[in-house]
């Protein structure tokens, strides 16, 4: 078995989405700058490096990849507490 099957497919899903994501955002990755496989699968090779890269550098220097969002309640209550 997957480590991503039957149940704990879903406690998966976040973590494959935010790589996903960071993925177009950083490397544009949502559509490919060339034709043709081979300069293709090239482009995407040297996308997931600069990601772990990008990952790597955040790691070390101890900066978290993810932005915490807060709620619409928990900024009206941050804005009404100043």
């Amino acid at each position: 078995m997957t480590p991503c099957s039957g149940r704990r497919r879903h406690r998966c899903r976040p973590g494959v989405e935010g790589t996903i994501h960071q993925a177009v955002a950083v490397t544009g990755m949502r559509r490919a700058r060339y034709l043709g496989l081979q300069k293709t699968h090239l482009e995407h090779v040297f996308s997931a490096a600069a990601l772990n890269l990008i990952r790597l550098d955040a790691w070390w220097n101890g900066h978290p990849l993810d932005r915490t969002r807060a709620s619409h309640l928990a900024r009206l209550d941050l804005s009404l507490a100043a």
